[in-house]
């Protein structure tokens, strides 16, 4: 399987709220165990499933200048592209964090076909409750306002700590950077998505601490 493989949540799609509950944790090394194993979520993901073009993904970590040592959490992990990608192209130790038990398959057969399970680890888990200071890199897919939910767990980052998302900003918080580009997008669970259209994305980057920014009029 590629690093490419599988997707990425798209919280904008039909408007829907995105919502994360806890669950099991489970590592590469015992992915048919915890496949079989992990209790179901207490609700169903609220959004469908649309990847992040690997180009994204790509300039993501980019935009987060990992290096060796970082420590790198991405909070709906989908197939697990982004922390197979950056341990693959980094080196770096990575946790991808997903409710959906498809996902947690996927993303677990991913990191074994990239032969990355020494520095990948995949749980199922509610990001609304997890301790984050051990990351150094934060990924994040979600609408703006789950990422303002997310801010008081992210304020207790160490100082440096980087944060990047996807398409979507985080209200109060100015980012340090935002890039615009354009990639193909990726097919839905349904496929209703044509890969061979190129649409425009946006990454946001923060530094820990975030230079606060004043409510728009």
């Amino acid at each position: 399987m590629s690093i490419g493989s599988g997707g990425r949540w798209l919280a904008v799609i039909l408007g829907l709220t995105f919502s994360l509950t806890a669950c099991g944790y489970v590592t590469a090394q015992d992915s048919a165990a915890a496949t079989a194993t992990a209790p179901p979520p207490t609700r169903q993901p609220d959004v469908i499933y649309v990847p992040t073009p690997q180009p994204v993904v790509d300039k993501m970590l980019e935009l987060a200048e990992v290096k060796k040592g970082d420590i790198v959490y991405d909070l709906g992990c989908g197939d697990g592209r982004i922390v197979v990608t950056a341990a693959k192209k980094y080196g770096v130790k990575a946790i991808g964090f997903d409710i959906n038990p498809e996902r947690i398959k996927e993303a677990l057969e991913n990191v074994k076909a990239n032969g990355v399970e020494k520095l990948v680890t995949i749980k199922q888990a509610d990001i609304f409750t997890l301790d984050l200071r051990e990351a150094s890199v934060v990924t994040l897919y979600l609408l703006p306002s789950l990422n303002v939910k997310l801010m008081p767990q992210l304020a207790k980052l160490k100082p440096g700590a980087r944060i990047v998302s996807h398409d979507f900003d985080m209200r109060g918080a100015k980012p340090a950077q935002v890039v615009r580009m354009s990639a193909k997008s990726g097919s839905s669970d349904d496929g209703d998505i044509d890969e061979t259209f190129e649409i425009e994305h946006t990454v946001y980057k923060w530094v820990v601490p975030w230079e606060k920014e004043e409510a728009k009029p």
